[in-house]
């Protein structure tokens, strides 16, 4: 199968952690993209769910992220 070249836009922090993920685990930017490009071709779509929330999940989601009926707690009591 032959190669082509593309470019991207994005986020020049994004990419920046995102290569150095990739590098812990073995795999630079360019294979990552292959991978998940091969990932859509398989599913049909986007190899992960996504979803609008419903109102009263995205009422949880605002809230949360006002600090609104959040209670402190450790890592340790999710467990």
């Amino acid at each position: 199968m032959s190669k082509v070249q593309t470019s991207l836009r994005i986020d020049e922090e994004s990419l920046l952690e995102a290569k150095e993920i990739l590098k812990s685990l073995g795999m630079n930017f360019t294979e990552a993209v292959n991978v998940f490009t091969s990932m859509i071709v398989q599913t049909r779509g986007l190899p992960f769910e996504v979803k609008i929330p419903n109102k009263e999940t995205a009422k949880v989601i605002k809230e949360a992220r006002q600090g609104i009926n959040v209670d402190d707690f450790s890592f340790d009591e999710i467990k």
